[in-house]
């Protein structure tokens, strides 16, 4: 027999079985050997946790005490909720400590609570050395997919450098014009619904949860992306089946390979986002053709403008792709409306359960802005009206896990972290902590901010902090304000008799029910 054919044969039997070999060991050691590594690493240093079970880790164990917690809705509107949300946290930390380690699937997350740490770790020290793991980039890449929220190094530093024009301050003063003629708008459909009666409700009862919504939505799509919510409704709600499509899929991703495996999951998710790109790639389309026909001077002034004209850019290394833009205007449609619509729906909910608050904060808005809508000079004097929105931001943060994962070793305080694990910073839990805040911890009470510097602190991170604190956070204060205000100016509003206080956990901190509150005209 021929040598050569010999020898052609061998490597067709070999290759097969080194690739399979290979494969089998990256397996191993990604799902077995490096993260018992770092289990042993950190014993040494007394930190431990619950017992992982093989690729499953403490998954069932959490997801048996989230189940058992937030099965029935709370029997009162209390707002210790931590044991409800974190049930696993309450459990664990009290059998280890402050600092344990308990395990996503194969992934080890130390969770860290003391506030000196937590700095050190999200100063600029860390900042290129600490980011979103594999699994959370898996887990919302149909959702989010590499924007800014997801990407890590360089590429998030070029990506956050981008971005941030749109929401510096004086672009921010250009958007309040937009953001009060949506609230106007809000504001009539609400008085409408009162007044035809077809809320079905006596007592002018609304769930505001729907028209906060609503208003955020409009607001991002006017001043981010030229368009209304009518342009980006679909997209909202595209968006928000994916969040939830891609949180229950994302529980899976503990099984070596599941991404490749065909599902009604990941049809489904392929669907949608094949739907939410092309709907987008519309809107992209058509500011693109302005601006090269002439119709326009540029791409536009909000943040998809910026984000084209970075498109056209030729660099070597980090550049702006189709998919990047589209990626980048999924993850702040979605954070544009999502988040500050529930600040919103939390805020209305604890002014309407504590009236003398809600009287103060309406009272400051008559001083402060008479009979006018709000302007830019008003904003920074409605100093009452952010003590209440902190205190909002405090017990019901949107985003109540704040996750880094290193990339490299480092050293915080006097405990060494490993190249490869991930540290989850519990923020409900830290902004419930009762030897921070005060034996009135779960009690809202907006006067603990009123010394300005204390809000400022390591213990307050609704926006997370230090460099990769959220790019938009301006902005969200700006328009909160700005809704609330003329909401105070235009009603009064009571906790509604059919209200049932659930808060749950999917991807953010929703009310499970929504919000429904009686609203009274206090103009005609």
């Amino acid at each position: 027999m021929d040598l050569k054919l010999v020898f052609l044969l061998i490597l067709a039997f070999l290759l097969p079985s080194y690739f399979l070999l290979r494969a089998a060991w990256i397996t191993i050691s990604c799902y077995y050997l490096k993260p018992r590594g770092i289990k042993r690493f950190m014993a040494k240093q007394g930190v431990h946790g619950p017992e992982p079970r093989f690729l499953v880790g403490n998954l069932k164990d959490i997801a048996a005490l989230v189940s058992k917690a937030t099965a029935a809705d709370m029997d009162s509107i209390s707002h210790d909720i931590v044991g409800r949300l974190m049930p696993h946290y309450v459990l664990w930390s009290k059998i280890y400590g402050k600092r344990f380690i308990y395990w996503y699937g194969s992934e080890p997350r130390l969770c860290l609570t003391e506030t000196e740490m937590i700095k050190e770790l999200l100063s600029s020290k860390y900042v290129q050395v600490s980011g979103k793991s594999w699994l959370q980039q898996q887990g919302s890449k149909h959702f989010i997919g590499q924007g800014l929220l997801m990407a890590n190094g360089t590429n998030w530093f070029h990506q956050r450098h981008v971005v941030a024009p749109a929401f510096m301050a004086d672009k921010l003063k250009g958007h309040v014009g937009y953001m009060v003629d949506c609230t106007k708008q809000t504001i009539k459909a609400l008085r409408d619904v009162i007044a035809s009666g077809d809320n079905n409700i006596n007592n002018n009862e609304v769930e505001i949860g729907a028209y906060l919504t609503r208003l955020t939505g409009d607001i991002i799509s006017r001043t981010e992306f030229d368009g209304s919510y009518e342009t980006g409704k679909q997209i909202f709600h595209l968006l928000e089946s994916l969040q939830s499509l891609t949180a229950q899929s994302s529980r899976y991703l503990w099984i070596p390979g599941s991404r490749f495996f065909p599902s009604k999951f990941r049809r489904e998710i392929k669907s949608l986002k094949t739907e939410v790109e092309r709907l987008l790639m519309n809107i992209i389309q058509s500011r693109k053709d302005c601006a090269e026909i002439g119709r326009t001077s540029s791409y536009g002034k909000g943040l998809l403008g910026l984000l084209l004209a970075e498109a056209q850019k030729k660099k070597d290394g980090c550049s702006y792709s189709l998919n990047l833009v589209m990626d980048e205007c999924k993850t702040f449609f979605f954070a544009g409306h999502e988040t500050s619509a529930l600040l919103l729906t939390w805020t209305v909910m604890l002014l309407a359960t504590n009236p003398t608050w809600q009287d103060k904060a309406r009272a400051e808005v008559a001083q402060v802005c008479g009979d006018e809508p709000p302007s830019a000079d008003h904003l920074s004097k409605l100093t009452v009206l952010h003590m209440i929105i902190n205190e909002s931001l405090r017990l019901y943060p949107p985003a109540t896990l704040l996750p880094r994962m290193a990339f490299e070793e480092m050293k915080l305080g006097d405990l060494h972290v490993p190249k490869g694990l991930s540290i989850w910073i519990p923020v409900l839990a830290i902004h419930h902590d009762e030897e921070i805040w005060g034996k009135d911890v779960h009690e809202f009470n907006p006067e603990r901010f009123a010394a300005r510097s204390f809000a400022l602190t390591r213990n307050f991170l609704p926006f997370a902090s230090g460099p990769r604190n959220c790019v938009g956070q301006a902005y969200a204060m700006m328009e909160a304000k700005i809704i609330l205000a003329m909401l105070l100016s235009s009603f009064s509003f009571t906790i509604s008799d059919n209200y049932r206080h659930a808060p749950v956990n999917v991807l953010t901190l929703k009310p499970k029910h929504g919000v429904q509150v009686y609203l009274k005209p206090l103009k005609p």
